[in-house]
């Protein structure tokens, strides 16, 4: 992932929704490591399910391309691409900026 990938383009007036978005992003990642721990591949694909849909709606295309990932492996029950995905969702969220327009 390159410094720029990690740039995201809000619409301005999306800027007052963006810090509970992302506040609820990390909240998201802690109940996915739960899921992936307890092998809960229900709730998993659930909320990869979900995370492809709110990701674009706010413009964060990454989220929602996590979120497939997520809902795919979940539907194997493949915990290796699980744990990879929700690490690579944690650090993405730990690092992107937003930039609003």
């Amino acid at each position: 992932m390159t410094d720029a990938s990690l740039i995201v383009t809000i619409a301005k007036d999306l800027e007052d929704l963006i810090p509970t978005f992302m506040t609820n992003r990390a909240k998201e990642v802690e109940t996915l490591r739960a899921a992936v721990a307890a092998g809960d591949f229900e709730q998993l694909k659930q909320l990869g399910h979900r995370m492809k849909g709110v990701g674009r709606s706010y413009g964060f295309i990454t989220v929602s391309d996590i979120g497939k990932r997520i809902e795919d492996a979940a539907a194997q029950a493949n915990r290796g691409a699980l744990a990879t995905a929700v690490g690579e969702y944690a650090d993405y969220l730990s690092r992107v900026k937003v930039v609003y327009e």
